[in-house]
């Protein structure tokens, strides 16, 4: 078990230990594996019932694999992923089946994740008629509940996605995922797709219907500002891996990690008589395909020294609750 692990807290919904996922790349006339993606190369956290871990990183860091991975949407290379203490890694069709009920899911693309076919009553009820849940009555009286929850009308049920604005229609991809009545649901970036207006209403969508129904979420998105107004918990990745993680106020307060203080440094400042020392990262994000030895940052850190290059640092609990994996951690 890692050192962010739950260690038996009871109230411990998720756990996921040491989580890998490796795509393979093929080549050459037999179309062999020549190498691998490195998207998620050991991660490991917990989140709490009710509570919001925001996992925050760069483009191409790993966020979406590592959510997708989470639910078995992709099958994982290697890990655990825990949930209630069922392994969901391990489970059978039948069991995994009745476990997706209680994880649910709202994508990044609010054009392309709604059937252009169907209209957003029956999407929206698809789940009640996979799992057999009601009769048809039963499941058109839940829809229309579920829409007006998320504030659309039930006159709507009968239009098709394209009659729909952005937001609208991540209002529909909500409503989708709540009407199972999940425990978890993983917010794979629900806002960036959408003006900053609308970001906003959906944020709070979010954070109210989670006090109403009692929700879990894992919060994915590249943008600290909404992950510092959703989160309770951020998880910070950088190139397949964890890098730190720590409460909110904590980490926004005294990152440790030189990547975490680069990244909170980039977030813009609404006064303007306000002036933050502003860190600009050297260089691009490695690939994932060769990463590099030692710590993954330190090609870009401004305080790397021999043993980053040579030494992968351990993920360790500098303080309470504050996890981070840098060998020189908060000496910048």
């Amino acid at each position: 078990m890692s050192g962010s692990a739950s260690a038996g807290d009871p109230n411990v919904l998720l756990e996921v230990n040491n989580l890998v996922k490796h795509f393979p790349i093929k080549g050459g006339v037999l179309r062999r594996t020549v190498a691998h993606v490195k998207a998620v190369d050991g991660v490991s956290f917990f989140i709490r019932r009710g509570e919001t871990l925001g996992l925050v990183g760069e483009s191409g860091c790993g966020k979406t694999t590592t959510g997708r991975t989470v639910l078995r949407l992709e099958r994982a290379t290697a890990g655990e992923v825990l949930f209630e203490g069922k392994d969901v890694l391990k489970a059978g069709r039948k069991q995994l089946k009745a476990l997706r009920r209680d994880m649910q899911i709202v994508f990044q693309d609010p054009y392309a994740s709604l059937d252009p076919r169907l209209t957003i009553g029956e999407s929206v009820a698809e789940g009640l008629v996979i799992h057999r849940i009601g009769t048809a009555a039963e499941r058109r009286e839940r829809v229309r509940e579920v829409l007006a929850r998320v504030g659309l009308h039930a006159s709507q049920m009968s239009r098709f996605p394209h009659e729909f604005s952005g937001g609208q229609r991540q209002r529909i991809g909500i409503a989708r995922a709540l009407i199972m009545e999940p425990k978890l649901i993983v917010c794979d970036e629900p806002v960036s797709a959408l003006d900053v207006s609308i970001q906003s209403q959906v944020l709070n969508l979010l954070k109210n219907l989670q006090r109403e129904f009692g929700l879990t979420y894992l919060f994915i998105a590249h943008n600290l500002a909404v992950v510092e107004h959703i989160s309770d918990r951020v998880g910070v990745m950088y190139l397949g891996k964890v890098v730190e993680l720590a409460g909110r106020d904590d980490l926004f307060r005294e990152p440790l990690h030189p990547y975490t203080r680069a990244l909170i440094s980039a977030i813009p400042h609404p006064d303007p008589t306000r002036r933050r020392e502003r860190i600009v990262l050297q260089g691009d994000v490695p690939s994932p395909i060769n990463p590099p030895a030692g710590c993954r940052f330190h090609p870009r850190c401004w305080i790397a020294r021999d043993i980053c290059k040579e030494q992968e640092p351990a993920f360790e609990e500098k303080k309470k609750g504050h996890w981070v994996a840098c060998h020189f951690a908060g000496q910048f």
